[in-house]
Parts: structure tokens; C-alpha cells; sequence
């Protein structure tokens, strides 16, 4: 029996025009569109394979039916008059969120910034020990060390002093959070569920490398956290000599709200069960409202990309300064076009980057974007110190974004991140001080010294920037 070419050779052009097909109704950029379409050509088989593990873009899950009760509304309300009051700019940033169906601005009582792990840690524990109806905490990396150990130990507390502990870990980030770790929580009654886990049947319906790469702590609906930092001694100069610089936020008040819908949306699709939503987990507030904080989310569940999209009209918004802190810079081309022509507007426009992140792939290829920022006028900082994981905006003088979301694909198309944008002059400033301290100990990189580079090196970031639509 002869081999048939001819059937061989139609065979491969039905199958290149099905994918072709496929990849192209996706919408993705073209780089990345372009990318799948090789793949799958050249290597149809293991391209089939790891396009059914990480090509799907979208994720499909319930979402909880929001409605805003009357108290809501008006603290909403009001926070939009305050924000008016100050800034048009910032009335269009927050209608951006709004209209993409994010939560509007809601009043806060406090608002804290930490700066350094052993603070955040200690302000995380201390309102979840004073915590007497629920506490739900959600996180991409939880370890298995001190701090990781001295939270758990204090969850297991509160669930036998009659306290609801939900905690809602990543598959993967916390994958080292074995059932021996995880025993003294279900055994005093506290509920622990994995966002996505990683097993065959988890890939024969889902995306896996779609993460929860928030970091959210609710307290009895009135106290609620976010930023940076996971659950790991790393972030911590008093647990690790080797410990990171990070920022995280402290809200309390009716901003509390979105941070708490975000948890139990997470928890719904994790535990694919009725989600436990009770008039205690979102009290009345109290009656001081000092400052107005918007709660902004996104992820791989819908395609509004409302975290990238908020960052680029706040880029594009500003006025008088942009100083950025972010430890993964791999920008597509709408961002990267934001940020030089702010520059090129004149506008005082930093970006603080690590020296040496914790990925050579990602140094690589965010230092292929330098470049084109100094040209434009951008003025970038490398952290010396230490590694520098903060992901922090200074927009002007009266609004500080600080969340989980890097500049970078992955945040803002298949992870599930979370952003707060704090509209206070206050807060604002501190950011900034903390931004001016860090720049002390940062080193600008100037046009010369990219002149200096070698080949080799410019071609490694040239190459990893290739990659750029799949970081």
C-alpha cells in the first residue's frame, strides 16, 4: 500500500485553516495571534497540547448579581461629589471603572498605608484576632513558613472562638501547602478551598494557568486589605535577611464592599457552590467618610480588561506626575504608547523598576523597553537594595493606586488581580514619600549606558521581548 501524500498534504491544510480559524475569531494581538498560528502549523501536535493547557483566553464562571441597596448608592454618591470637588481628571478615571462595570468610589474611614511586611503582618493579624462574625482571606502565595504558620495557627483561633474563617488559596501559588499544613484549619471547622488546582480534570475543562493573584483579607466586612504582599517571610526584614519591599493598603468602611464581592465571587467558582452571602458581610458603615476609595477588578472572565483599561486613562489623565513602581514591566504597545507621550506632554513621568527581579526572562525583556522610555523623556529607576515588588501609582497629587496588578500581559489579561484607587491628597503624598525614599536608594539609568551594552545583551532582550504576549 503507497503512501499518499496528497491526503497527507489536505489533512494538513484543513487543519491549518481550523486553527487558523480558531486563533484569529480570538482577537488577540496580532504578535500573539501570529505566535499561536506558528505553533500550531509547525508542532500541530504538542501545539495542540499546550494550547488545551494555556491557550483559551476566556473563563467562563457565575458571577453574583450586582445591586446597589440605597445606603450604597448613596455613599457612592457622595463619593463622586468629593472626587469632583478636586479633580475632573479623576471623575473621568472613575466613570472608566464604572461604565466597565466595576465598583464606583465608596466613602473610607481610614485608609493605611505599610510599607514593610512586619507592619502589614501585624495589622493583618491584629484585626483578625479583634474579628467577631467572619474573616475570608484570599491569596496567590501562602507558605508553609513562620508567617505563613503564625496566620494559620491564629485562623484555627478564631474558628473555635465561633468566628467563620473562609480562606481561598491559589492552586498553584500555595501549592506547597500540603494536607499536614492544612489539618489544624479543617479540623476546627475553618473552610479552605483552591482557586483552580491543577489536575487532569481540572485541564480537561479549564485554562490552568488562569491564577488568583489577588491578596485580599476581609474582617466582619468592615476592615478589608489588599496590595503586594503574600503570605511568605520574604516580605519581612524581621523574618528573612533576604526580605522584599512591598506596599500594601489597609480600607475601612463601605470601600470595604467590593473587596468582600470580589472574595465570595472567587469562593463561588472555587467551591462551585451557593456562595454564603449574609447581611453581616456588608454592615452599615460608620458615619466618618475621610477619604474615597474604588475598589477595580479583572480577569479572564470577561474581556473589559478594567484594570488596564483604568491604568491607561489614569496615564493618559495625568497632568503634572506619573511615578510608577511595578517588579514586571512587559507593557503592550497601548500602555508603552501612554507612558512616552505623557513624557512627551512634559509631564514628570518615573518608573521604578528592580534591578534583578526574581525572573531573568522578564529582567530581559522589560529592559528592551527602556530604550524607547528615555528617549521619550521617562526617567527609570532600578531598586538596588533589594527586590522591589510594590505595584503602586502616583497619579498627580490626589490620587494613589495601590493593588496586585504589574505592567505587564499577564496582569492584565489571565490573572485575577485587584486595585485600589485612593482619591486623597493625604494618601497621595505619603505614596509619594515612600516613592522619593526608595528612589535614594535606586539608580537612574541614563542613554549612555545603554550605549554601553553588548550585543549578546542586546540581543537577549530583543529575544525575551519576542515573548513578551506570552509573560
Amino acid at each position: 500500500m503507497s503512501f499518499d501524500w496528497r491526503i497527507v498534504t489536505a489533512l494538513a491544510l484543513i487543519w491549518v485553516v481550523i486553527a487558523g480559524v480558531v486563533i484569529v475569531l480570538q482577537r488577540r494581538s496580532a504578535a500573539a495571534t501570529i505566535a499561536w498560528l506558528l505553533v500550531l502549523t509547525f508542532l500541530p501536535i504538542i501545539g495542540l497540547i499546550i494550547y488545551r493547557l494555556i491557550g483559551p483566553l476566556r473563563l467562563e464562571r457565575k458571577r453574583l448579581k450586582r445591586q446597589l441597596g440605597r445606603l450604597a448608592v448613596e455613599e457612592a454618591t457622595g463619593a463622586m461629589a468629593r472626587i469632583r470637588e478636586v479633580s475632573s481628571e479623576d471623575v473621568q478615571i472613575a466613570h472608566v471603572a464604572i461604565d466597565l462595570k466595576e465598583a464606583p468610589p465608596l466613602h473610607a474611614e481610614t485608609v493605611e498605608l505599610y510599607l514593610d511586611g512586619a507592619s502589614a503582618y501585624a495589622a493583618i493579624l491584629a484585626a483578625i484576632e479583634a474579628a467577631q462574625h467572619h474573616v475570608h482571606v484570599e491569596y496567590y502565595i501562602w507558605e508553609p513558613d513562620k508567617i505563613g504558620t503564625q496566620l494559620r495557627d491564629l485562623l484555627v483561633a478564631r474558628a473555635r472562638a465561633g468566628v467563620k474563617v473562609r480562606m481561598l488559596i491559589d492552586g498553584t501559588g500555595s501549592s506547597s501547602l500540603g494536607r499536614r499544613f492544612l489539618r489544624p484549619l479543617r479540623d476546627a471547622g475553618v473552610e479552605v478551598a483552591r482557586f483552580n488546582p491543577v489536575s487532569l480534570r481540572w485541564i480537561r475543562t479549564r485554562r490552568v494557568d488562569f491564577r488568583t493573584h489577588r491578596k485580599i483579607v476581609v474582617c466582619d466586612g468592615r476592615i478589608g486589605f489588599t496590595g503586594g504582599m503574600n503570605v511568605m517571610d520574604e516580605h519581612s526584614a524581621t523574618l528573612s535577611s533576604t526580605y522584599w519591599r512591598d506596599t500594601h493598603v489597609r480600607v475601612d468602611g463601605a470601600a470595604v464592599w467590593p473587596l468582600q464581592r470580589i472574595f465570595l465571587e472567587d469562593w463561588l467558582f472555587a467551591t462551585e457552590g451557593s456562595p454564603p452571602i449574609s447581611a453581616d458581610m456588608f454592615p452599615t458603615p460608620g458615619p466618618e467618610r475621610r477619604h474615597v476609595v474604588q475598589i477595580v477588578a479583572s480577569g479572564p472572565d470577561h474581556d473589559r480588561q478594567a484594570i488596564h483599561r483604568t491604568f491607561f486613562t489614569a496615564i493618559t489623565r495625568a497632568t503634572q506626575r506619573l511615578w510608577i513602581t511595578t517588579p514586571y514591566f512587559v507593557p503592550d504597545e497601548s500602555i508603552m504608547t501612554a507612558l512616552c507621550t505623557s513624557a512627551l506632554r512634559r509631564l514628570d513621568v518615573r518608573l521604578l523598576i528592580p534591578l534583578r527581579g526574581d525572573s531573568r526572562l522578564i529582567d530581559l525583556a522589560a529592559r528592551s523597553y527602556v530604550p524607547e522610555l528615555i528617549a521619550a523623556g521617562v526617567q527609570v529607576y532600578e531598586y538596588l537594595p533589594r527586590f522591589i515588588h510594590a505595584k503602586t501609582f502616583v497619579c498627580d497629587d490626589d490620587l494613589a493606586i495601590v493593588g496586585t496588578a504589574n505592567l505587564d500581559n499577564r496582569s492584565f489579561l489571565l490573572n485575577f488581580e485587584v486595585a485600589a484607587m485612593i482619591y486623597d491628597h493625604g494618601v497621595a503624598e505619603q505614596l509619594a514619600r515612600a516613592f522619593t525614599v526608595d528612589l535614594a536608594e535606586s539608580r537612574r539609568i541614563e542613554a549612555s549606558d545603554l550605549e554601553k551594552k553588548s550585543l549578546a545583551r542586546r540581543f537577549g532582550e530583543a529575544s525575551a521581548r519576542l515573548l513578551s504576549p506570552l509573560l
